[in-house]
């Protein structure tokens, strides 16, 4: 054979084959990847222990059995909440490492605290919400929060209100039904609900706006007494206890948590983990541990989150500038 004509063949020869090769490389390419093949993590950016880890925990032990992966969390915190949604932010956007974003995510920017938002997350779910809850002593002379208004119009500033300190979750509830009704309170703020509710029973103060499930355990005793709670139902464990609505005051309020990835995860992989950790919050499982723990489930898809954060950053703008504790 010629030098030319096998020169010719060699060369159609490796075309056909290079050809092939692309044919299959688009084959395997257009191939949906199985999701996930490893563990997934949660950052929770707050300590282990708390209400947001056992959230974590609990939902992250029943997805388990449906990504067929382990599902580990990851305390991560400091700064209020900044430094784990940071580090939840900056991980690879490939569905492997999730952040149970709360409340903060939506004080923290607004006070120029941090450069991100909820925006810079992809959105998963929300998983409950907690409204606020005006509490007194059971032997107040307050029996409704309409008593309560009223007392504090009439003299301003007299109710010391205990909460979680400045720009805190409580405290801005407290400062919300201040700008609604008219009123004006004393703040004393604590190192949480907890330190509050203490020096509310002590006579230290004279009520203290906090989530139900906190108080919980001594209104059930007959120690404390709630005149109202700012969600837009009552309170399941609570059916005897109006809303501020039915009340009249037109405001409803509530702190969150939810399940989201950093922004530009795969579409299809945000389905996947949605899809999983919705059959996991669905499970019974997970919905007896939320009833015995006092948590508001309060499910919204990654939509309907996504315009409740919008209408509640314009809500917490607004008293949070007004309180001087906005970003100029």
């Amino acid at each position: 054979m010629r030098k030319s004509t096998i020169l010719v063949v060699t060369l159609v020869s490796f075309l056909v084959l290079a050809a092939l090769g692309t044919g299959l490389a688009g084959c395997s390419g257009g191939a949906k990847e199985k999701f996930p093949t490893k563990p997934i993590t949660i950052i929770v950016p707050w300590k282990a222990g708390g209400g947001t880890d056992m959230i974590a925990r609990a939902l992250a032990k029943e997805a388990e059995k449906n990504l067929g992966v382990t599902v580990n969390v990851t305390n991560v915190t400091g700064g209020g909440g900044a430094v784990g949604h940071g580090e939840g932010l900056k991980a690879a956007p490939d569905g492997y490492t999730l952040t149970l974003i709360t409340f903060e995510l939506g004080t923290l920017p607004i006070q120029g605290q941090v450069p991100f938002t909820y925006k810079d997350f992809s959105l998963i779910m929300r998983l409950n919400t907690d409204p606020a809850t005006v509490t007194v002593r059971s032997d107040s002379e307050w029996k409704t929060l309409r008593d309560y208004l009223d007392y504090a119009r009439a003299n301003p500033g007299k109710i010391k209100n205990a909460n979680s300190g400045p720009g805190g979750a409580w405290h801005l509830a407290a400062a919300l039904l201040e700008k609604e009704t008219g009123i004006k309170l004393t703040h004393v703020p604590y190192d949480g609900a907890a330190p509050g509710i203490v020096a509310l029973l002590g006579k230290e103060v004279d009520s203290t706006t906090c989530s139900p499930a906190e108080v919980r355990q001594h209104v059930v005793a007959g120690n404390l007494r709630m005149l109202g709670v700012s969600s837009e139902q009552r309170d399941p464990l609570f059916p005897d206890v109006p809303t501020w609505k039915e009340q009249g005051i037109n405001l409803s309020y509530a702190i969150w948590r939810g399940l989201a990835a950093p922004k530009n995860t795969p579409a299809d992989r945000i389905k996947v983990l949605h899809d999983a950790f919705k059959k996991a919050y669905d499970s019974a499982e997970f919905q007896d541990f939320a009833k015995k723990s006092g948590l508001g489930l309060a499910y919204l898809n990654a939509a309907d989150f996504e315009r409740f954060l919008a209408a509640q950053t314009e809500q917490l703008t607004g008293v949070m500038r007004d309180l001087g504790l906005a970003k100029k």
